[in-house]
């Protein structure tokens, strides 16, 4: 185990008609050409709703209205960072201000996308999730 301090990250589970927002990641990143859903690090003193409503704005222009539940957590192998994905409702039309893509898409379909790790293993617990 390292000593390294852990970074909590958001991840958006933004829905709109069943289906799922889903970006494309910089060539240049880590995990670079595969889908994720939008979001970033939580800055320090930041909760969730704090973060939600920044990266929003930051990646896709849009304002944040509400932010539910974590759904689920996944450390990204090899990263200090512990991805929290959660619920958010938006207002306004998403752009990739800094993807490269943008696509709406239903769970089934994100299974066959390339997807980052950590958004492959919620994609995944989804999947086998009972329904209410």
């Amino acid at each position: 185990m390292s000593n390294q301090p852990t970074i909590r990250v958001l991840a958006a589970i933004i829905t709109r008609d069943d289906r799922w927002l889903l970006c494309r990641r910089p060539p240049h990143k880590r995990h670079g050409d595969r889908w994720e859903f939008p979001g970033g690090k939580l800055e320090p003193g930041e909760d969730l709703a704090e973060a939600a409503r920044r990266e929003m704005h930051e990646e896709l222009g849009v304002i944040v209205t509400d932010v539910g539940d974590v759904l689920y957590r996944k450390h990204d192998e090899g990263s200090p960072f512990i991805i929290e994905f959660t619920t958010v409702q938006i207002t306004g039309e998403p752009q990739p201000l800094e993807h490269t893509a943008l696509s709406w898409v239903t769970p089934h379909q994100a299974a066959r996308l390339e997807l980052a790790p950590a958004d492959q293993a919620f994609v995944e617990y989804h999947a086998r999730a009972p329904r209410a």
